[in-house]
């Protein structure tokens, strides 16, 4: 069976200037409605103390001030104190001779502008009301979500799909896997499964989501000649039992999650896993220093809106895997700004 095809050419870009709306929305709220740049036009802060000046909880803070240091405004001194860089302090400081923050602050009521201020002072986006798109991309128990309803679950699935059939081959061909079982917790389609168990003839695979997502999970192990080495497993990734496998796959799952339960997941994996069992982390990173790279930083921003989560550095990736026991790898790059960390047992 040969490999699942890649692409010829990569989409990167499309997603770059697709995400790209982020960019102007956190500008435009750091300008106009947090005054970020004024706060610290007097004296640099500390992460912390400028933290509480903006009245902001840590997850939003991180998402703002990585992207503001992504597009070099922000700056850490010496001292670990974020300061103005030149080019903030020349042109984003409310006075100065070429101070372009009044035509920056056009945009300031603007839907998407007002919306991200809302989302960044309330740091509730994950938790809001039924009714908010927001439980779109999640499961938690007690909030309604699209991923129950089956008209819903397949759009959204086959939405994600999109970008993974491009990456997914790569994953594949990065990771070798021998005769083993192969868990791909939080699938959906199971193309990175797919992809591995085309690449892999000896490999197994068992997909393990939603049961609405596993329909659509179902009809691409047909589709792809594979559904004989695939079985899908229904559950909650957060609390029920997780089937055994050699290797656990977490593709673009833990950047949906706050920082708790990233933790409680990877913990949870590494229990599952025998003695040199690996746990593959497949996702965007965001550099150790939290300062870009700016794609990465705006593809953080729309996951702080959609999701209960945002974009991880590989620091605090691999200080995860090590709390849950996990000896870390280094990342290894795919497509469209993902890598692939592995944590060995």
């Amino acid at each position: 069976m040969s490999a699942l095809p890649g692409p010829d050419r990569d989409p990167t870009p499309i997603f770059e200037l697709f995400r790209g709306s982020y960019g102007t929305e956190l500008l435009t709220a750091a300008v106009e409605h947090l005054h970020l740049f004024q706060i610290l036009a007097d004296e640099p802060l500390t992460p912390e103390a400028l933290r509480i000046r903006l009245d902001l909880a840590p997850r939003a803070f991180v998402v703002l001030m990585t992207a503001m240091r992504a597009m070099k405004l922000v700056e850490v001194d010496s001292a670990g104190r974020m300061q103005l860089s030149p080019l903030a302090r020349e042109h984003l400081v409310p006075g100065g001779e070429f101070y372009v923050g009044d035509y920056v602050g056009l945009a300031g009521s603007s839907p998407g502008v007002l919306e991200m201020v809302k989302r960044l002072r309330t740091n509730d986006q994950g938790r809001a009301a039924e009714s908010d798109p927001g439980a779109a991309f999640i499961f938690r128990e007690g909030l309604k979500s699209a991923m129950e309803s089956e008209m819903s679950a397949r759009r959204l699935t086959l939405a994600l799909a999109g970008r993974a059939k491009n990456v997914a081959p790569t994953l594949a061909d990065h990771i070798p896997f021998g005769n083993e079982t192969l868990l791909d917790v939080g699938g959906g389609t199971g193309i990175y499964s797919i992809a591995c168990l085309r690449k892999h003839p000896g490999l197994k695979a068992i997909v393990f989501d939603r049961p609405e997502v596993l329909k659509v999970a179902a009809e691409f192990a047909v589709h792809y000649g594979v559904a004989d080495r695939l079985e899908c497993h229904a559950g909650d990734m957060f609390t029920d039992p997780l089937p055994p496998a050699d290797a656990i796959l977490l593709s673009n799952v833990l950047h949906d999650w706050d920082v708790p339960e990233c933790q409680r997941l990877v913990d949870r994996c590494a229990a599952a896993l025998p003695a040199n069992g690996r746990l593959l982390i497949h996702d965007v990173f965001l550099n150790d220093e939290l300062d870009g790279p700016l794609p990465v930083a705006l593809y953080s921003a729309s996951l702080f809106s959609l999701t209960e989560g945002r974009a991880y550095s590989g620091r605090e990736y691999r200080e995860w895997l090590t709390t849950a026991g996990l000896t870390p790898s280094q990342i290894l790059p795919t497509l469209v700004h993902c890598g692939v960390l592995t944590g060995t047992k």
